[in-house]
């Protein structure tokens, strides 16, 4: 059971939610500056500032008494093969973009490798309607991904799609420091801030997004996707690759909030994590019980913070 607490943004704190019980390739470089001394070489085929400014409208019938036609811009979306050293390994829905931060944010998310220096290189090519990733990691890391009999197929929403395991679906995660709360000042105008950052969203909407934000609320990456798990892995591998992390940078989902994200926090060192929708209950349980701190923030209520070691 939870007990929801919440006071507004007008008062100096945050009331705590207590817890009870055409084929095209593309060749740039790309050094992880998490770790200088390991580099990817990856294909990189669309700018962030260009995102979506290619997209063709689609005609539709307005219907109203004129049936005119309208032209619209809709959110893009392709097959993207992923194999590792040679082997297929998932087949996900994704928008085009930002699809070397996708691979790095999704090989370390699901565990596949451990840290930036086992990824070696990222070889992207795009055709028509879909894109393949060749990407090669360590031995270590490949041996222990042929252990585990994962394969994913299709799925942009579901994140624990083709699990074979119970325990791949609730592995055993390493706790994270829990980092104090953000000021309440920090919530003011969040979601103003969100959609100004949201570039795809105002083109085509249709997407889910994911920010990282630092402590004086300077956006320092937003990556966007059909996808919220997409989303998130794209967020996740730019963070790595880029060198942003920072304990005190949150960051934020404009989805629902579900045990697999809460997942991919945890293995990512994310220690706060704001989700614009509510979290499930074992979102909350996972989340609390290895350090990191939930909070929901409703679109005309005060912030709720599930907060590690709450009574």
């Amino acid at each position: 059971m939870l007990i929801h607490q919440t006071i507004g943004l007008q008062t100096n704190h945050i009331i705590l939610c207590e817890r009870k019980v055409s084929t095209r390739k593309s060749s740039t470089k790309n050094v992880l500056a998490e770790h200088a001394s390991a580099s990817v070489a990856v294909k990189n085929e669309n700018k962030n500032e260009n995102k979506g400014e290619r997209a063709d409208k689609k005609q539709a019938v307005i219907i109203r008494d004129s049936a005119d036609n309208e032209g619209f811009i809709l959110a893009e979306e392709v097959a993207l093969s992923i194999s590792y050293n040679g082997i297929n390994y998932a087949v996900m829905l994704v928008s085009p973009y930002d699809i070397e931060d996708f691979i790095i944010g999704f090989s370390l998310s699901n565990d596949i490798i451990e840290h930036t220096r086992q990824l070696y290189n990222i070889d992207v090519s795009h055709h028509q309607e879909h894109i393949n990733a060749e990407v090669e990691i360590a031995n270590e890391a490949f041996w222990k991904l042929k252990e585990k009999k994962r394969q994913l197929t299709g799925a942009s929403g579901c994140g624990l799609c083709g699990i074979e395991a119970l325990d791949n679906a609730l592995p055993a995660l390493v706790p994270v420091d829990t980092v104090a709360l953000p000021p309440t000042s920090w919530f003011e105008g969040l979601r103003t801030a969100i959609q100004k950052a949201q570039h795809l969203a105002h083109k085509s909407g249709a997407v889910h997004a994911a920010l990282y934000i630092d402590k004086e609320r300077n956006v320092i990456a937003c990556r966007e996707d059909i996808g919220r798990h997409n989303a998130f892995d794209k967020l996740i591998g730019a963070i790595a690759s880029k060198g942003y992390y920072d304990t005190e940078s949150i960051a934020v989902l404009t989805s629902r909030c579900s045990l697999e994200l809460v997942q991919k926090a945890i293995r990512a060192r994310l220690a706060l994590l704001v989700t614009l929708s509510a979290p499930t209950a074992l979102s909350v349980k996972w989340a609390n019980r290895h350090g990191v701190t939930l909070i929901h923030v409703p679109k005309h209520d005060a912030p709720r913070a599930f907060v590690p070691g709450a009574p």
